[in-house]
């Protein structure tokens, strides 16, 4: 499969993820938009989400990098649509660029289109992309002081996913600290402990997913 890649442009326009939301509802898509670290597992969460999702609903990928596009190739081997979107240097996406992206996508043949942010916990959280949903991971060894450090990415999020969480025995990682700390800032979102490797947590986030998912097209 062909991988396009599409170079963002920094030009902002505040109307902008309204009229991204417009095209996804027109188009009856929910897009999730997924932020964290680099290294927290974005990539393979997504991947995994496919695995499990993919059979009740049509499923597309953005993949967001400042360069390269290694993730992209991953996804489109799994017979995903998936776009790479290169920002050349900028810590974040802006709804600008995913308005220029989705038409390269299949939206009359998607419900569901993922998009993997720049891996930062402060810019991303500050740009509205036209998401239906954020989702934020916060993998062990990232440590259990990042909900302090950085609120509003955890304020800011549909839900948490405490990702890598089998790798909690090997790390000195208060997830008690996590859970209170998340629960402060953002009391209505739920927390899922969540294991890529092992499975652990991936059907209780794909229920909550899919509620979401069918309650926006009801809606």
């Amino acid at each position: 499969m062909e991988i396009k890649v599409l170079h963002q442009v920094m030009e902002w326009n505040k109307d902008v993820s309204d009229q991204v939301r417009k095209t996804l509802s027109d188009h009856h898509i929910f897009m999730i938009n997924i932020m964290g670290s680099p290294g927290a597992g974005k990539t393979s969460l997504i991947t995994a989400l496919i695995g499990k999702l993919r059979a009740r609903f049509r499923i597309g990928v953005i993949e967001g990098d400042i360069a390269g596009q290694v993730d992209a190739e991953r996804i489109a081997r799994l017979d995903i649509p998936a776009i790479q979107l290169n920002t050349d240097g900028a810590c974040h996406i802006e709804a600008m660029s995913i308005q220029n992206i989705l038409p390269m996508l299949p939206l009359d043949d998607l419900d569901v289109i993922f998009v993997e942010n720049i891996g930062n916990l402060v810019c991303p959280a500050e740009f509205d992309i036209g998401e239906s949903l954020r989702i934020t991971i916060l993998s062990i060894p990232e440590g259990d002081d990042k909900v302090e450090k950085y609120p509003l990415m955890f304020t800011d999020t549909g839900c948490l996913v405490l990702n890598k969480y089998d790798m909690l025995p090997y790390f000195d990682f208060d997830e008690i600290r996590v859970e209170q700390n998340y629960e402060t800032v953002n009391p209505d979102a739920p927390l899922y402990r969540v294991s890529c490797r092992s499975g652990q947590g991936l059907d209780e986030l794909c229920d909550f997913l899919t509620e979401k998912i069918l309650s926006d097209k009801k809606s």
